[in-house]
């Protein structure tokens, strides 16, 4: 189903309705899509569908997932949160996975940012660019 112009355009103005000093408020969102279902405007489904990726996307914003081949230490993990904090805000959300198929190093993502300074990562690299 294609989304309209009209239904995009609604969805980022609720999106800005639902953001308070650049923050995304979880009950604004929640009151913004209950109101939203319960009158049920025309086009409402994908005004609906659109604010749903907007919310999505700002809330991966706020969240970083570490990958790692080896689980950290609690001290490394302390610090690499705080350095994400630093660089990203201080409402960043980390979540710590294990990936031995990375063979070593670590891939984290922010959002749409990818850090990918995984062994994995640099042989695929090598793999790609030799031209035996």
């Amino acid at each position: 189903m294609k989304i309209s112009r009209e239904s995009r355009r609604s969805a980022r103005e609720l999106f800005r309705l639902a953001t308070s000093s650049g923050r995304l408020d979880a009950d604004g969102v929640r009151k913004i899509a209950d109101s939203l279902v319960s009158a049920k405007p025309r086009g409402y489904f994908g005004t609906l569908k659109e604010f749903t990726r907007l919310v999505r996307l700002e809330s991966e914003k706020r969240h970083a997932v570490v990958e790692t081949a080896a689980p950290l230490a609690p001290a490394e993990a302390a610090a690499l949160r705080s350095a994400l904090q630093s660089t990203y805000g201080p409402d960043l959300t980390a979540e710590f996975r294990n990936s031995p198929d990375l063979i070593g190093g670590m891939r984290v993502r922010v959002g749409s940012d990818v850090v990918d300074g995984s062994v994995r990562a640099r042989l695929e690299t090598l793999k790609n660019s030799s031209t035996i």
